[in-house]
């Protein structure tokens, strides 16, 4: 706190996500006057004590970067994994940048990125980031949502369920006819990434690192798409997965715009195209690179509420 530079009405806007946690600070009239990044962390990670060991120590690193150029008055923050338990996460921030508890805002890190693509009742947000889900935010502020369950249950078309199908076609493979991954660029991109070709690698790389680490495997899976026809497959049934939470939408509250978002849609044009194939012709759909901790930032400013 004692590098941090005097300010009024600051807001610190945060999206917390499994591959990567940006914040942003912007003042009243909307101004950004800084932004970053630290580590990914999940609200999941509250469950065991390790978990909630690395999520403390990401907060102590982003109010360290955050109290290097001014203390925020109000917090808005997003967290994947969210359920409504923030009770410890709001107190560790709030002690970590030496403002009131009543100053920080939580919820679910969509409903933050929704509001950085629609106001409330305008549209549908999908989101692939290391999971998937659809979400839309009515005009009586509720949050409805297709998919996001996790990426153990389903989280189709995200990062993590690229990682996990390009994994099985392979493994599954090579039950069938041991060594074959050597005539898969697939198969070669993905064993490079994890450290080799033994089960042994694929296996601590699976079930040894956070969800947000498997995610990013995807990144080998669509930079191998042009040389592999199945990796190119995962890829477009990763568009038709993110198409399904749309439908899901629509079906249930009428045509909307849609918007199409997060990093593991932007993995490769035929996720975005596979998505569009899948939905009504009609659809109106826009993909955008969206700056959800810009938006939380701006909201947090605004909130004149008394903390």
């Amino acid at each position: 706190m004692l590098n941090s530079r005097p300010h009024t009405g600051i807001g610190l806007g945060i999206d917390a996500g499994g591959t990567q946690t940006r914040w942003a600070l912007a003042t009243g009239d909307g101004a950004l006057l800084a932004e970053g990044t630290v580590a990914g962390l999940s609200a999941l990670q509250m469950s065991k004590p390790d978990g909630r060991a690395s999520v403390h120590a990401t907060f102590a690193t982003l109010a360290q970067d955050v109290l290097a150029i001014a203390q925020p008055v109000r917090v808005r923050a997003g967290l994947t994994g969210f359920g409504g338990d923030g009770a410890q996460l709001t107190l560790w921030l709030a002690e970590l940048l030496g403002i009131q508890a009543a100053a920080i805002a939580m919820c679910n890190d969509i409903e933050i990125a929704y509001r950085a693509s629609f106001t409330p009742g305008e549209g549908y947000l999908v989101y692939a980031g290391t999971g998937s889900i659809g979400a839309f935010i009515d005009a009586g502020g509720q949050f409805h949502r297709a998919g996001g369950r996790g990426v153990v249950l389903d989280d189709g078309g995200g990062g993590f369920w690229i990682a996990r199908e390009a994994l099985r076609h392979i493994w599954r493979l090579e039950d069938e006819a041991p060594g074959s991954w050597e005539d898969s660029a697939m198969a070669r991109a993905v064993f490079a990434y994890v450290g080799g070709s033994d089960w042994a690698y694929s296996r601590q790389f699976i079930y040894g690192q956070e969800r947000g680490e498997v995610g990013k495997l995807a990144l080998a899976v669509a930079a191998s798409a042009a040389q592999d026809a199945a990796a190119a497959a995962i890829l477009e049934e990763a568009g038709r997965e993110l198409g399904r939470l749309a439908m899901a939408l629509i079906r249930r509250f009428g045509p909307r715009p849609v918007a199409l978002g997060g990093r593991a849609a932007e993995l490769h044009p035929s996720i975005a195209a596979s998505m569009r194939a899948s939905l009504p012709p009609d659809t109106i759909i826009t993909q955008c690179a969206m700056r959800a901790h810009h938006a939380a930032a701006r909201l947090a400013a605004l909130d004149d509420t008394p903390p």
